[in-house]
């Protein structure tokens, strides 16, 4: 079967069939709508989203194959040195951790410039810093021709599924793109799914292509109004979904079938609005609950604060809470030893020497999960 190629010269479609579209779109609007309102209403909502933003880049590099869960990639944030002894599995987990500072650091900038080619190259750089393909020219487009294609491993050229934009118009294509995103176009999801499916049509870089892609996501979110906040988290569907997700993404090319893919992508940004603003229900829940019984439980002035930390926090040592928390320290180590013994906090390795104590708050975990 000869392999699908880049759909050369036909970005922007001009066939949408937008009747079909509108049933979709409003599904979408009112999803996110909802979540959005959501996330305007709780209190302090970087930290208490934070597991949620965690778990959204678990599930985008599993995408791409990489093996690690929540916990795999909090506990290697909270003790790098000493938790993690296979090597894949603490490069997984450190590319997970690379997507979440990408995220962050993309975040920052827009304060100073739009989601531009430039944020998106800054990005890629990050997420490529110290793990799996740091020597394939982060930052930087493909310069040599034929050296991508997708296709099931050992595949060639000639066997591939599909074969990315051609190097020699790569840069032109990317500026097409980026004009795009700030172009005024009927509907912003649409005009959302349109740019997801054309980034990773293009896979302008040797490697990390579809995390960015899925990174941009919350990004384009934000520069157009549509959260204030970059808290959408869509990779948990394109991952229950991934066959569809790549078969929908060929069929641009191979179809010129933009409408078709813009469907699904709607969907995936209404149902997964809804699992999101399930699951930040759930936290918001959990903490209002917590919130009461931890100045009662604890006796203490700092008991909130303590609270909030370890929300943003989930898995750490008793060493980090200690000494940044911004509670003085005798007390903070009492309040550990009093959400040890109520049970709220699990133990996950004890104190040894030199070595402090590890302690995840499971509850949290588990809804950010989905499991609770």
């Amino acid at each position: 079967m000869t392999a699908v190629q880049y759909h050369l010269g036909k970005f922007p479609p001009e066939n949408l069939d937008w009747a079909r579209l509108v049933p979709a779109i409003g599904r979408a609007h009112s999803s996110v709508a909802a979540y959005g309102a959501m996330l305007e209403s709780m209190p302090n909502t970087n930290v208490l989203i934070s597991p949620l933003a965690t778990q959204e880049a678990v599930y985008s590099n599993r995408i791409e194959g990489t093996q690690t869960t929540l916990t795999q990639v909090l506990t290697f944030q909270a003790d790098e040195n000493h938790s993690v002894d296979d090597p894949v599995k603490r490069n997984d987990a450190h590319e997970v951790v690379n997507y979440r500072v990408a995220l962050d650091t993309a975040i920052s900038q827009m304060e100073q410039i739009p989601l531009s080619l430039r944020l998106i190259r800054d990005a890629h750089r990050i997420l490529m810093r110290g793990v799996r393909g740091q020597d394939k020219a982060p930052g930087e487009y493909r310069r040599i021709p034929n050296s991508v294609w997708i296709g099931p491993p050992g595949s060639t050229i000639e066997s591939a599924d599909f074969v990315p934009c051609p190097v020699e118009h790569l840069a032109g294509a990317m500026d097409t793109w980026e004009r795009f995103i700030h172009s005024d176009e009927p509907d912003p999801l649409v005009q959302l799914a349109i740019v997801h499916a054309e980034f990773e049509s293009i896979h302008p870089f040797l490697d990390g292509n579809g995390r960015i892609g899925r990174l941009i996501v919350p990004l384009y979110m934000v520069s157009k109004g549509l959260l204030e906040a970059p808290h959408f988290y869509i990779s948990g569907f394109l991952d229950q979904h991934r066959d569809e997700y790549y078969e929908r993404l060929q069929a641009v090319s191979r179809n010129d079938d933009w409408t078709g893919w813009s469907e699904f992508f709607l969907t995936a940004i209404a149902e997964q609005a809804n699992v999101n603003l399930s699951r930040a229900r759930s936290i918001l829940a959990l903490y209002d609950e917590l919130k009461e019984w931890v100045v009662d439980e604890t006796r203490s002035q700092y008991g909130v604060r303590a609270l909030d930390w370890i929300f943003g926090k989930p898995i750490f040592l008793s060493s980090d809470f200690v000494g940044n928390s911004g509670i003085p320290a005798p007390t903070a180590s009492r309040l550990l030893r009093v959400l040890r013994d109520s049970g709220m906090l699990d133990v996950v390795r004890e104190a040894r020497g030199r070595r402090p104590a590890l302690l995840a708050f499971i509850r949290l975990l588990r809804v950010a999960e989905g499991s609770e």
